[in-house]
């Protein structure tokens, strides 16, 4: 063991220098991954966790982002409202657009058209229309469901024998079952007037105008919206049927469905029929929602 280096075989030279290299190598490959074995294999624990822990943030993210996104759209579509289509003012609106047996006519630049109660003639005109009692509530709202306050809406209808005050044979001495008036905060106006009849070729309606306000209600050219409320069948039937003056309306009211009215046809007044409540003897309250896009 004293034998110096030199004095050895060649042969024994080579095998100790590579017994010192193997373990020369193995002492690298030890210090490698024992000596800081501890340290990596922490490392790497660590980067598992925190790539465990981004890809837990980024599903929750997820699904807060498509929770977040769906409670948007549902929000926003409770928030919007089907604007009510524009219909005809049809041949007997009164408001300055065409004539009668007289002339231009205008019942909107008439002092006293702005009522709640409808039944009577007003001005320089006098008498009342028989019929059911009916209340007749509007509420405006735009496209998003907000209430429209101070916007004026002008209404009016036939009687119960189906004819039209101011046009009619009979009754152009008459402007009643003609009325403006102004929504209040709620987008809310009330109209106190009879059942109208069912004339021949027409669904049982009633007409109206919107305007941004009062003093624009004075001519149909400056109407933001016409179109009609529907009476509902059930409703229909039983008025026609059963309460006095209404027997013409009875025979019309067969003839015609919603289907196939010329105005209600084309979706069977889907956004336009009135929700009524009542009686005969009582009276009726109809109800409909206008929505105006403003």
């Amino acid at each position: 063991m004293n034998q110096s280096f030199s004095s050895l075989s060649p042969d024994r030279r080579r095998r100790l220098l590579l017994e010192g290299l193997g373990g020369f190598g193995l002492l690298t490959l030890l210090e490698a991954c024992g000596g800081g074995g501890g340290n990596a294999s922490a490392s790497a624990a660590s980067a598992s966790s925190s790539a465990s822990s981004s890809t837990r943030a980024s599903s929750t993210s997820s699904v807060s982002s498509s929770s977040s996104s769906a409670s948007s759209t549902s929000s926003s579509s409770a928030n919007s409202c089907t604007v009510t289509p524009e219909e005809t003012a049809g041949p007997y609106p009164g408001d300055g657009t065409n004539s009668n047996s007289s002339g231009l006519v205008n019942v909107l630049t008439q002092s006293g058209i702005v009522r709640s109660d409808i039944t009577s003639s007003f001005g320089s005109y006098s008498g009342t229309a028989a019929g059911v009692p009916l209340e007749i509530v509007l509420t405006l709202t735009d496209a998003s469901c907000q209430p429209l306050e101070g916007y004026a809406v002008y209404l009016w209808h036939c009687t119960r024998d189906g004819l039209y005050s101011l046009y009619s044979s009979g009754i152009t001495a008459q402007n009643y079952l003609r009325g403006v008036q102004v929504s209040d905060a709620n987008g809310q106006i009330t109209f106190t007037s009879i059942f109208p009849g069912c004339y021949s070729g027409r669904w049982p309606h009633i007409h109206f105008e919107v305007y941004s306000s009062l003093a624009q209600a004075v001519s149909g050219n400056n109407d933001i919206k016409t179109s009609q409320l529907a009476l509902p069948s059930a409703v229909c039937s039983t008025v026609y049927a059963t309460a006095s003056g209404y027997s013409s309306s009875l025979g019309n009211f067969g003839s015609i469905t919603l289907a196939t009215d010329n105005v209600f046809g084309e979706d069977s007044a889907a956004h336009q029929l009135a929700t009524v409540t009542g009686s005969v003897s009582a009276g009726y309250t109809a109800a409909l929602q206008v929505s105006v896009a403003v």
